[in-house]
């Protein structure tokens, strides 16, 4: 299946594993998959990931986060889409819900989150936002 925007599908299937209360879900694996659930593991949304691999294709087995039922991923939404592309300087990125969630960028120093970045004092696409 050819998918013109691999992080809206890795987007959708959290949201909906979410809906369903479901543990664990796999996504096709790509490198830019791998590196934004990284960002998602190390700012503590997901509990875990793995790459298998299925026949001739890998995937990724996602292990997904609640605390007292609820999810740990309350949001996630999809900024910068293949129809309009969303890119921001260092000084023009805005918080997300006043600091209680996070901003995945891809920068030229690799995908991070908008702390990261601000640290880094390097702009670039806004993937997603998370809170």
């Amino acid at each position: 299946m050819n998918l013109n925007d691999p992080i809206g599908d890795l987007i959708s299937r959290i949201r909906n594993a979410q809906l369903r209360g479901r543990s664990k879900l796999t996504s096709p694996a790509s490198t830019l998959r791998v590196r934004v659930l990284n960002v998602l593991k190390s700012e503590g949304y997901i509990r875990d990931f793995r790459e298998l691999q299925n026949g001739a294709h890998k995937e990724i087995e996602i292990e997904l986060k609640y605390f007292e039922g609820a999810p740990a991923i309350h949001q996630i939404q999809r900024v910068s889409k293949p129809g309009r592309r969303v890119y921001s300087s260092i000084k023009d990125l805005r918080l997300v819900r006043n600091g209680l969630g996070i901003s995945i960028l891809s920068t030229p120093k690799g995908v991070m989150s908008d702390a990261a970045a601000r640290d880094a004092n390097v702009g670039g696409e806004i993937l997603c936002e998370v809170y």
